[in-house]
């Protein structure tokens, strides 16, 4: 398993347990947490619906992100085209006014849509921190199949009140297909 190093400052012991398939990994989820082991994150090569609720996550933020990208853009496109319209290069055209709304609403729309797409990729690039690596190394994975076929949970261990026995039963009645242990920082 990748990310394999001796015990030291700033690392834990994660186990990782890997499923043959989403159910199953989501009730892994569901029972470790109800039995008090920490599940700090689950690998999937696929979005399982209701993950999210059994990992006890809370609802995301982008949303926001991609409304004051709305917003922004909407604002932007409606005040530059006031300030060109009204200020800059004031026209009377057909006897309308300068600032006729209808002929604000499709460059208005256009920007709102532009800026709140971009605000939500960057939001999430900046907010998981997906950007490119720049000393070259590939994203460390907890198995090399989890973007194929494998679902693996890692289950940390932070202290002496974890069981290792009781763990290694519960996922074994659980259905894990395959169980590996290392040491990360998180």
């Amino acid at each position: 398993m990748a990310g394999t190093a001796a015990p030291g400052a700033g690392k834990s012991r994660v186990h990782a347990v890997s499923f043959a398939e989403a159910p199953a990994a989501l009730a892994a989820v569901r029972r470790l947490r109800a039995e008090g082991f920490e599940v700090h994150d689950v690998h999937t090569p696929f979005p399982v619906h209701g993950l999210d609720e059994a990992l006890g996550l809370r609802p995301s933020r982008l949303g926001r992100m991609t409304f004051a990208g709305g917003v922004l853009g909407a604002a932007a496109a409606f005040g530059f085209q006031v300030w060109t319209h009204a200020v800059d290069w004031p026209l009377v055209i057909g006897g309308k006014t300068p600032l006729a709304l209808p002929a604000q609403v499709p460059v208005s729309f256009e920007l709102t849509v532009l800026f709140a797409a971009l605000f939500t990729v960057f939001g999430l690039l900046a907010r998981r921190r997906l950007f490119p690596r720049i000393d070259g190394r590939p994203a460390d994975q907890p198995h090399p199949r989890v973007t194929d076929d494998r679902f693996v949970v890692l289950v940390v261990e932070r202290d002496a009140g974890f069981a290792p026995a009781r763990f290694g039963e519960l996922v074994t009645a659980l259905g894990a297909v395959e169980r590996a242990e290392s040491w990360r920082a998180l």
